[in-house]
């Protein structure tokens, strides 16, 4: 059984030229769960386990650590020129740094410490995905299909161009995971590129805002499916790097995650229903803050929101005074009403004092 495992690497894996990218990978999944492990036993304080690496009180980050691997493994092939044996180290090197840094990938996205957040599973997601790419890169699939070596086929290019359209049509449905495969796996693209959009992704947006039914089937598939198959991703990733922290309901970093939600709702709005919305809103207001201004004794009482409505000025809170026209001779019994000045209100000598009729 060895023997026929060590012969398979030999024949698949050495003489294909692919033993630097396998290590890489598997430079790649021993950090990542190396890592993780640690993150673990740190959160679950255990005491034979070496805690976080706080020099002066500073934390450091193991992403850190993985930006030099990065950086040993990058320049490292390019400064021997890509001679074995060094190529193979440095790709297990650079694989190192790519799991140290794509476990804080959360983290670097949004600039904040969420690790142990909800937030902190796109982490997972970007290392999962970086494992997926590598293994089909080492199986012997290239992006798009594109074999090196090979002359150019018109066909090949026109299949590779419209698999490549697909795949960005299923990403902006939301179908991340089959667009990114997709670009790797011919047709898989397409499953998602036909099926209905998520509703929040942006097709959802621009193409069902107008056909509220295919909208309601979007989001009943969404409750039906996608639903089920976040449990499981849930469940998966929880048994894979632990289960995020219970933030409670009043907690900061709560608040911060929804003005920032509330802020990309409000930034995707539609401007025309926004303009709806202002004018209803104002209508309502100019239905609340009407007042009944007073007429004479005959006559009914009138209606003056423009009026009876202004802003505070620089002096201070403004007044508006709504009074009848008048001749010289004396208030005529039908006089309109005319807009006077808004004045300022003037300053009283005491609280007590009586305002001036």
């Amino acid at each position: 059984m060895i023997e026929a495992l060590l012969d398979g690497y030999r024949t698949h894996i050495v003489a294909a030229h692919k033993q630097p990218l396998f290590l890489l990978l598997v430079g790649f999944i021993l950090s990542f769960v190396m890592i993780r492990f640690s993150v673990r036993m740190i959160r679950a304080k255990v005491r034979w386990w070496p805690g976080n690496i706080t020099p002066g009180g500073l934390h450091i980050h193991h992403m850190v650590f993985g930006l030099g691997f990065l950086l040993l493994g990058g320049i490292g092939v390019f400064a021997t020129n890509g001679a074995a044996p060094w190529v193979d180290w440095f790709g297990f090197g650079f694989g190192i740094g790519c799991g140290l840094v794509l476990d804080e990938f959360a983290l670097i996205l949004h600039l904040d410490d969420v690790y142990w957040s909800e937030q902190g599973r796109k982490s997972v997601d970007a290392v999962i995905f970086g494992i997926l790419f590598t293994a089909l890169l080492l199986t012997g699939y290239v992006p798009l299909g594109v074999v090196p070596g090979q002359d150019t086929r018109w066909g090949l290019v026109a299949v590779i161009s419209v698999n490549a359209l697909v795949s960005i049509v299923a990403l902006f449905k939301g179908k991340v995971w089959t667009g990114l495969l997709g670009i790797m796996v011919p047709g898989l693209s397409w499953i998602g590129a036909i099926r209905l959009a998520r509703p929040t992704s942006p097709w959802a947006r621009w193409r069902y805002a107008t056909r509220p039914r295919r909208r309601a089937r979007a989001v009943r598939r969404e409750r039906r499916l996608h639903a089920r198959a976040d449990r499981a991703r849930t469940w998966l990733f929880d048994l894979i790097a632990g289960a995020p922290d219970k933030v409670p309901a009043h907690h900061t970093t709560t608040h911060r995650v929804a003005e920032r939600m509330a802020a990309r709702a409000t930034a995707h709005l539609d401007a025309h229903a926004a303009r709806a919305l202002a004018r209803r809103s104002a209508r309502l207001a100019d239905r609340r803050t009407t007042v009944l201004t007073p007429g004479p004794a005959s006559a009914p009482e009138r209606r003056s929101p423009a009026v009876a409505r202004r802003r505070t000025v620089r002096a201070g809170r403004a007044r508006t005074y709504a009074v009848r026209a008048t001749t010289p001779a004396g208030p005529e019994p039908h006089a309109p009403y005319r807009r006077l000045r808004t004045a300022a209100a003037p300053r009283l000598p005491h609280p007590q004092a009586r305002r001036p009729h």
